[in-house]
């Protein structure tokens, strides 16, 4: 029995049209067009849906995550239509044409667009986003599920299970996250049996001197710890409890200094080690707490950076956490997967839903510092529907629909 094609409930209302004013305050059409350039995709030749279009379908997908791909081509174009009468019945191209346009404009144009526009957003006044000093960055890992295609399966493998074969295949990814706006400014995604660790250590070279890095425990590790350092970024990981570190030095708060090394033999003849600041501590009264806690900081100073600060500010991590709950279960189908069948399109729909993300938390850090609130007090959902019902603000018409001059590079 062939499937009923997803739509918006009620039908289309003008407050349902996703406005292109909102996505192109964040995403300016000068970038676009840049990354489309970059990305080696510029053409002269005029299409019915132009790869400049494209670039915000592909954003849009993930806004509309449980809507029918004509259908989001739709609510852009039918967004439009008070502009000019019947554009959206014009320019409307069947399933195959979008795909193919899809397939047309590849990953690394939205890519590119995604490293120019997505930048931490952070301001001095923003609530929740520094401590002293520091900007606040976490970085961690974590999987989306694929559509179970052929492709999918061999590409990116999909997880062992104890009886038989998991539901769905998964990409693996690392984020570096902005901690008080939860924007995410550099991503890094690759087959399953990817490590995180590898991932995160290409997000490295985006940190940068007046930082400061969350990490959990699985990312404490000689080389990684090292490689970040040079970013000139301090540094706040949590350590396995197994872990053992020796006090070189005690500090009046309670911390002391210590060394790690690459290898047990360069321990044993106290060879290249790198100093760092351990702190132990434990949380009394807390049900199903651990016996120690353990936190490496590169921030050897306890006077800059007391003990019991930097212990209550590892916390934070959890905001990355937070954000990749919104983002599989708000921003997409809880429990859902892509919808892309191929490895191409799967990439290139990963960095749109990163693009997505970070619109939806732009908007909302925009709203947070007009009400001076912490942009954590706002309702992350809230803010998907307002952004998927906002009337179109700006006077925008996509490249190539409209009046624009045809001499104007396009697809």
């Amino acid at each position: 029995m062939s499937r009923t094609k997803a739509a918006i409930k009620g039908g289309i209302r003008v407050s349902d049209y996703i406005s292109l004013g909102v996505m192109t305050n964040i995403i300016p059409l000068a970038a676009v067009r840049e990354a489309l350039t970059e990305g080696g995709k510029e053409t002269l030749r005029r299409r019915k849906l132009p790869l400049e279009f494209m670039m915000y379908y592909v954003v849009c997908l993930a806004l509309y995550s449980q809507v029918a791909l004509r259908e989001v081509q739709r609510c852009l174009l039918e967004g439009l239509n008070w502009l000019n009468p019947g554009m959206a019945l014009q320019f409307l191209a069947a399933k195959s044409a979008i795909s193919q346009a899809r397939t047309r404009l590849g990953v690394e144009p939205i890519k590119k667009l995604f490293e120019k526009v997505c930048r931490p957003m952070a301001t001095e006044k923003t609530c929740g986003a520094w401590y002293k000093d520091w900007r606040l960055t976490a970085i961690d890992g974590s999987t989306l599920d694929l559509p179970d295609e052929k492709e999918n399966v061999s590409y990116f493998g999909r997880p062992s299970a104890s009886r038989g074969k998991s539901a769905f295949p998964k990409l693996r990814f690392a984020a570096l996250l902005e901690i008080g706006t939860r924007a995410v400014f550099a991503a890094e995604m690759d087959k399953y049996e990817t490590s995180e660790i590898v991932l995160a250590d290409k997000l490295l070279d985006e940190l940068v001197p007046g930082m400061l890095c969350l990490c959990d425990r699985g990312f404490l590790g000689f080389n990684f710890y090292s490689k970040a350092l040079k970013s000139g970024a301090d540094l706040l990981l949590r350590a396995k409890k197994s872990c053992i570190f020796p006090a070189l030095k005690r500090l009046p708060d309670g911390s002391f200094l210590s060394k790690i090394y690459a290898s047990p033999s360069d321990r044993k003849k106290e060879h290249a080690g790198v100093e760092i600041r351990v702190i132990e501590y434990r949380l009394k009264g807390v049900r199903n707490a651990e016996s120690k806690y353990i936190l490496v900081t590169s921030i050897l100073d306890c006077q800059k950076a007391p003990a019991v600060e930097l212990a209550a500010l590892y916390h934070e991590r959890w905001e990355i956490e937070m954000a990749y709950d919104e983002m599989k279960t708000h921003l997409k189908t809880a429990g859902g997967a892509l919808r892309s069948k191929t490895p191409e399109l799967v990439k290139q729909e990963f960095y749109g839903f990163m693009l997505a993300h970070y619109v939806i938390r732009s908007v909302m850090h925009q709203a947070a510092l007009k009400l001076d609130r912490d942009p954590d007090t706002l309702s992350f959902v809230h803010a998907v529907q307002v952004i998927k019902r906002k009337i179109t603000s700006m006077r925008f018409s996509p490249p190539g629909i409209g009046n624009e001059r045809t001499e104007d590079a396009d697809c």
